[in-house]
Parts: structure tokens; sequence; C-alpha cells
């Protein structure tokens, strides 16, 4: 009977060694991963996945999100290191390691941080009741192939706690890390032509963004300089570009330039409009800055396709401070103020151009009209429905349009003067578009391939009333990142709306679906946690054991009554 019992249990183990072997086996040919979130959140999407599948060589990640950090920030760090297992399942490629800046012989990777612009954030540690300030290095560094690119894994908000600056971010995590092995492994394909000739900024002025667009397109200057004499061949090499850019032209084009760019959209061109309705003057006498109107030879043009950038400005109470100097000179300090011309615009819309973006910063724009016709026109960034529109010339006194008195700027500004509502201040075209030039007569004659074409092939343009929302600030001679205000560090949703709108026009959509994917990412009741602390403290610390005992008190009951007979 014994023998009997010992040669079941062998076979049984044997079977059970067997099995597991055969499992094991089968596993290397059969691989699944099973993502049991709700909202999915480490699921590659399918456009991540088109991003890393050509990726043949080691791309490797340095992560700095290591240290004693508040639970928010151990909660980005646990999901920053589950997606990338991810990335590294689908691709074996893709290694990646975590590394705390902060410990004893990593000195070396503060070269890398000066290098790359990684600056440390502030964090409070609160522990056994005694809160201390950690810096943590919410950033990582991507190499392959000699490149390397540096990922943000914390993005800024305006007026945003730990918790939802967390919280975003993770909403930002697979877009920030297939976004850096786009630049490093894919080659580029498609062109963007920037227009010079007619008064744009200079190349300093829009050095960060277009730096910042060369990861993933060419970049070229174009001027209209001979389309007069070479209308055939300008067209013709405007047309080998999948994109132009007009930033903040302050000359006047004329009839034959309009109609060349006219004719790049018929044929399916796309384009980016940052334009002013209006220019600054001061006056020599009273030293005060004036708004007056602008003709950029462009309302014919705009009015075909179905909008009007009107020669007024806005005002906006949600809007950007402004800092400026009181008292002379070494005694002088800096304060902020109000400033209703730099609307702040953070739309509703779901649009993936504007979804999930920090707020636009504007200055002096001005108000777009949407006209009836066959384009779909979708309203990207607006003022909020506290503004009121100017008319022009109006003079931008300091003196007037800030209020120095704290009773007044505790009253606020006028409710029944704000009541202009939500204003569009950036408008997406789509369509078929009709020439500006249909049943006129035209100031170049096309011929051949490029004959002139009144009804158009679908295309698509964004026109934003402002050409200041490209415009970088400069430190010195070194150009700061777009979106960065230097006199009150903020950061601004510039740049991000921007790179969204050219990937959109250029029918690249991957990125930008990927940033619109919404997770739900719960954090605890600071003030709950505070108050039952203990007793989940001791729940946490009895029950385990208590089940033990009881486990042991019936395991060895049931030892008796088997044995004891």
């Amino acid at each position: 009977m014994m023998k009997s019992s010992i040669k079941k249990q062998s076979v049984s183990l044997v079977i059970l060694v067997v099995g597991l072997i055969l499992l094991n086996l089968l596993g290397n040919y059969v691989y699944k991963r099973f993502d049991l979130t709700q909202d999915k959140r480490f699921t590659l999407s399918e456009e991540a996945k088109e991003i890393i599948d050509p990726i043949n060589s080691p791309v490797i990640v340095d992560v700095f999100l290591k240290g004693n950090f508040p639970p928010e920030f151990q909660r980005l760090q646990s999901e920053t290191e589950q997606l990338l297992d991810e990335f590294s399942a689908y691709n074996s490629n893709i290694k990646f390691e975590f590394i705390n800046p902060t410990e004893k012989g990593n000195e070396e990777f503060q070269s890398q941080f000066e290098k790359f612009g990684l600056t440390p954030a502030q964090v409070s540690v609160t522990e056994n009741g005694k809160q201390s300030t950690e810096l943590v290095y919410p950033w990582a560094l991507a190499h392959h192939d000699g490149k390397s690119v540096k990922i943000g894994l914390l993005k800024n908000q305006l007026g945003a706690t730990s918790e939802e600056r967390v919280n975003s971010s993770l909403q930002n995590l697979q877009y920030a890390f297939a976004d850096s092995f786009k630049k490093l492994a894919s080659q580029k394909s498609k062109k963007i032509a920037v227009l010079k000739g007619n008064g744009e900024y200079d190349d300093r002025y829009i050095a960060d963004f277009f730096s910042t667009l060369k990861d993933y397109y060419f970049i070229a200057p174009f001027t209209l300089d001979s389309v007069a004499s070479y209308s055939e061949k300008t067209l013709k090499d405007l047309e080998g570009f999948d994109l132009i850019v007009a930033a903040q032209p302050t000359e006047a084009f004329s009839d034959s330039e309009k109609y060349v760019l006219d004719q790049y959209i018929m044929n399916g061109g796309k384009s980016l409009w940052l334009l002013d309705a209006t220019q600054m003057r001061t006056d020599s006498i009273s030293g005060i800055t004036y708004a007056l109107g602008t003709d950029l030879n462009l309302n014919d043009f705009f009015f075909k396709y179905g909008i009007r950038i009107n020669p007024n400005l806005v005002k906006d109470v949600y809007s950007a401070p402004i800092v400026l100097a009181n008292g002379d000179e070494r005694e002088s300090q800096y304060n902020r103020y109000p400033w209703f011309f730099s609307p702040l615009s953070s739309s509703a819309n779901n649009h993936p151009i504007v979804s999930n973006i920090e707020a636009v910063k504007f200055d002096y724009a001005s108000a777009i009209d949407t006209l009836p016709n066959n384009i779909k026109k979708t309203v990207l960034l607006s003022t909020s429905p506290i503004s009121k529109i100017v008319g022009l010339p109006f003079p931008i006194d300091f003196d007037v349009e800030i209020p120095k008195n704290l009773q007044v700027v505790n009253e606020g500004p006028n409710p029944n003067e704000y009541n202009a509502g939500e204003i569009p201040l950036a408008v997406l075209l789509e369509g078929n578009f009709t020439s500006a030039f249909k049943n006129r007569v035209k100031p170049l004659k096309l011929t051949g391939e490029l004959k002139g074409i009144d009804d158009g092939k679908p295309s698509k343009m964004v026109v934003i009333s402002d050409g200041d929302i490209i415009k970088n600030q400069m430190q010195g001679n070194r150009p700061l990142e777009l979106g960065f205000d230097k006199m009150t560090n903020q950061f601004y949703g510039n740049k991000e709306f921007l790179l969204n709108t050219v990937n959109y026009l250029l029918d690249d959509s991957g990125l930008i679906n990927i940033r619109t994917r919404q997770i739900a990412v719960p954090f605890l009741d600071p003030q709950k946690t505070l108050e039952q602390r203990s007793k989940w403290q001791a729940l946490n610390l009895l029950l385990p054991l208590g089940l033990l005992a009881l486990f042991g008190i019936a395991f060895t009951f049931y030892r008796k009554r088997k044995y004891t007979r």
C-alpha cells in the first residue's frame, strides 16, 4: 500500500515536471502579453508599432527617473518602466535602463544634462511628518546609431498641481517615446518651404521651431522674387514642396506672387499662414504706441477660400501677464500685471491638433471670421468667452491698460465690455478650394503642364491671426525654446500646437493619434490617506499574519484528524 502511494506521487511529479518543460518550450514559440487595464494604457497603438517596426539595431534608452520620490512620481516611474517593457517586448532592439543621476559614481551624466538642457524639477517629499525638497530629473535619453534625443517625461502645465502634471504626463508617455524613436529611426521624405522675401521673420526668431521640424522633414527657404520673370519655373519649384509656411510677412504680396501661391493650393499644396492684420507704430512726440491696420494684399485671397482676418485687436481676460519694471535704475522692481492683449487660448475642441496641449499664447491677435462656402472649417483656437474686440487705430498706453491700483486689479474688468464671446484666432480649412482668380484676369499666363486651374484638388490650410506664436525669444544670441517666456519663466503650448498642425497638414497623423489617447489615472485622496493611514497600515500588517495563522491552525487540525486514528 505504501509502495503504491509513493509510485503514484512519483508519477504525478514526473508529469508535472514534463508539463512545465513543455510549457516553457511552447512559450518560446507562442508569446502573448495581457493588458488588464481598463483603458489599455500599456497596449501599444498601431501607430507606435509602425514606428518601431523598422528598427533593426539597438536603441538604448537611459531613464533618469529613479530616486526618492513622492507617490505621484513613483507612479510615473513605474508606468514609464511598464511602457518601455512593452516597447522592448514588441521589438527586442529597444533596451532601457533606469539610472539615479544623484547617486555617487553617476557624475558623468551631469555633462549630458548640460549638453541636452535636461533641467531638474523640484518636488516636495513628506516622510515621517518631515517635509524636504528633492531634485527629480524627469528625462530620458535615447541613443541610436550615433544619434541621441532627449525625452521629456513631465509635461509643464500652468497652475497645475504635481498630481495633475503627472496625470497629464502619463497621457503623454507613449507619444513621448514613439516621437523619439521616430526621430532616431525614420527616414525623412516630405519637404517644407519657408517663404522669404515679403518681410517674414528673421531666421533667429523661428530657429527653435524649424530646428525641431528638421528631425522629421526637409526644410528649405523659398522666395517668390523670380515670379515676374520665371513664373512657371517658380511654380514648378514650389510644387516640389509638400507644405509652405508664411511666418509673419510684413510686406504686401504682388498679384503675381499671390497667383503662384493660389495655383500651388489648387494643385493640392498644403499651407500654414501666420499673419498679423495690425502693425505697431510709436508716436515720436507722445511716446504712445498705436496699433494700425496693415494690408498684405491677401484679403481677397482668403475671402475666396472662406475666411477673413479683420483689422482689429482682441482683448481677453484670460491672458498671459506682462512684466514691467517700476522704480529707477538699481531700485527697479519687476512686477507682473495682467495684459489682455496676450490671450491664452486653451481650446475645448477635441480635434487632434489641439487635444491635450497646454494653453497657446498670442500677442496682439485679430479676430477671424468664417464665411459660408463649400470648404470645411474648424476653429482650432479662440479666445475665452470673456473677451472684447477693439477697432483700429488703437493706442496701446501702458498707464491706461495696466491697472496699477490694487483695488482696481481686484475689481477686474467691466463684464459689460468683455462680452464678445469666443473669438476665432486659428482656423483649419479642408476641401476642394476654388481659385481666388476664378472669373478674373490672371496676372500671369501659365501654359503646358502648369496650365492654371480654377477648381482645386483636395487640400488643407491653417490660418492663424498672429505671427508671434511662432516667434521664440532670445537669450543674447541664443534662441530659447518656443513657448518659453523668460520674463515669467512660464511654458506655453505654442510649440506643441504648431508641431501638431504641421503633422496634420502633412497627413502625418500617427503621432497625433498617439497623443490624443486618453487614459484614466486614479490618484489617492491625500486628506483620506492622512486620516486613514494608521488603519490601513495595521490592516496590511495584521491581515496577512492572521490569514497565515488561520491556515496553520486549519492545516494542523486537518493533519490530526487524518493521521490520529
